[in-house]
């Protein structure tokens, strides 16, 4: 079984501004503010969060379901 990474490189779609980030493990998380041109980044393309939609690794409960096989409760 494969390490959980509980942090991720956001890149906002607007501007190109990237800024690493500590994921909650407790809850998705739907919104995101972009620290360089304050556009509110949404989840895309039914991800269930914004990490999952525009960072460089995906949520936790998104890499459990992929590390076990079981699909995930987001």
């Amino acid at each position: 079984m494969s390490k959980i990474e509980l942090k991720s490189t956001l890149t906002c779609p607007k501007c190109g501004c990237t800024k690493e980030e500590e994921m909650p493990t407790d809850a998705c998380q739907y919104f995101y503010e972009c620290t360089s041109c304050n556009k509110i980044l949404k989840p895309i393309n039914n991800d269930c969060c914004v990490y999952c939609s525009y960072g460089s690794v995906p949520c936790p409960p998104i890499q459990e379901s992929e590390n076990s096989g079981k699909s995930s409760c987001c």
